[in-house]
């Protein structure tokens, strides 16, 4: 079972983290950040992952270090999870509408860190969330999951929809890039023999 236990604590976040690729779904989020809390829990169902996050951090301060931090461990755990990448199709992708948003993602676990973010986000905040803090919440992921990520927003006009889109679209753009290929199980798909 491909699985990842990942814990991290720093003077600003103390976060456990527990990740099953193969999963159903299933998730228990407590970050301390609502919104947070909110699209990893979509995150979860909408890739099939089985996730768990339990996170204190100085949210007294702002939620940047908490959502950052989670961005670190989510993709540490990828990262562990995958191991070799042996037989895993590597790429995916998916354009998915949520209302009035249209947002594109695709991925490349290539085992090298790049995020090519393009989301025009109309407010600062939802709710008390800030929203800048998607670019680091996505950052902090693909250095330490090690892939390539490319986020287009193609429509949208509302912030909530916006972000929920693309927490849904890279879900299910990684469900399929961490598929397991049965045609090329034994495989690294890669002509280097690594990833």
């Amino acid at each position: 079972m491909r699985t990842a236990k990942i814990h991290r604590q720093t003077a600003e976040t103390n976060i456990a983290l527990t990740l099953n690729l193969d999963g159903s779904g299933k998730s228990e989020i407590q970050t301390g950040c609502g919104f947070l809390d909110h699209m990893l829990t979509l995150f979860s169902k909408h890739g099939r992952f089985d996730l768990t996050v339990s996170c204190k951090g100085d949210t007294y301060v702002d939620d940047h270090h908490t959502v950052e931090d989670i961005g670190i461990c989510l993709g540490q755990a990828f990262c562990d999870a995958l191991s070799d990448k042996k037989g895993i199709r590597r790429y995916g992708n998916m354009l998915l509408p949520m209302d009035e948003s249209l947002i594109l993602s695709a991925v490349d676990l290539s085992g090298r860190g790049y995020l090519g973010l393009a989301l025009q986000i109309p407010t600062e905040k939802v709710g008390t969330f800030d929203t800048e803090l998607v670019e680091e919440f996505w950052l902090g992921f693909i250095r330490n999951a090690q892939c390539t990520l490319h986020i287009r927003q193609l429509a949208g006009s509302n912030s909530h929809h916006i972000i929920e889109g693309t927490f849904k679209s890279v879900a299910r753009s990684l469900k399929e890039a961490v598929a397991i290929d049965d045609a090329f199980a034994d495989e690294i798909p890669s002509t280097k023999g690594v990833l």
